[in-house]
């Protein structure tokens, strides 16, 4: 799965998660997302965080296929 199907999948529950507005406060782009597949069901989502142009973070999240929404730590 890409980001921008997790995007798709994702657009009517989180509808301001990828939004350019959003994108430019992490100092993200969509093709800074990486996705690596952790089972038949579940993918991480890592992308960094930069403030002033330097990346601060990573921001790692899990995402559910099945249920299409992320799961809580």
């Amino acid at each position: 799965m890409t980001i921008y199907q997790i995007k798709s999948a994702i657009e009517e529950n989180y509808p301001y998660f990828f939004t350019p507005k959003t994108l430019k406060f992490f100092g993200q782009r969509m093709r800074d997302f990486k996705v690596y597949k952790l089972d038949s069901e579940r993918v991480e989502i890592v992308a960094p965080i930069r403030i002033r142009g330097q990346v601060r973070m990573n921001d790692r999240r899990i995402f559910n296929l099945v249920k299409k929404d992320f799961e809580r730590s």
